[in-house]
């Protein structure tokens, strides 16, 4: 059973995952929370495999809180399930240890499957998302290991691997 925790500051969102994910046998629903700050607060008192994590939420938004999930809790996986498909919360999610990155016009079977390919340890992106990457480098550049300084200044080593993965077209 994959243990997932769902953190977005809407109650409809919340409410819809929980009553579609609890179909599925093998995923356990451990908890919610309505932002960042909750979530850590939540993975300190009980187990979590996965965590489902909105971007824009009050208090502690989606990106800073993957940032010290991942920093104190490297076991946990995030995924980030958004509406944004912006570059700057797709690079900054990522950067900081997202192990996933979807939107949330993917279906309820893309999600589960996503939820298991980002438990068992593989990077996800959705289709929308890694083009938005492919567009911030050229196959070549990628190619040969020149990425755009400006958007992937600050990568880690593991970040700088996936972004030449992408570009070769490998993800």
């Amino acid at each position: 059973m994959i243990k997932v925790l769902i953190v977005d500051d809407q109650s409809l969102i919340r409410e819809g995952l929980t009553m579609m994910l609890s179909l599925y046998d093998t995923i356990t629903l451990v908890g919610e929370a309505t932002n960042g700050k909750e979530a850590i607060e939540l993975i300190d008192r009980i187990q979590v495999d996965l965590i489902l994590m909105d971007i824009r939420m009050p208090i502690m938004n989606g990106v800073e809180a993957t940032k010290i999930i991942k920093e104190k809790h490297h076991d946990i996986k995030v995924l980030i399930l958004t509406t944004f498909n912006e570059d700057e919360y797709i690079f900054e999610g990522l950067k900081n240890g997202a192990d996933g990155y979807l939107l949330k016009d993917i279906s309820s079977q893309d999600l589960v499957k996503a939820i298991k390919t980002v438990y068992e340890g593989n990077v996800l992106l959705q289709p929308d998302v890694a083009k938005k990457m492919l567009g911030a480098m050229t196959y070549n550049n990628a190619a040969q290991g020149n990425l755009d300084k400006h958007i992937f200044k600050e990568l880690t080593k593991k970040e700088y691997e996936i972004a030449l993965l992408i570009g070769r077209g490998k993800i």
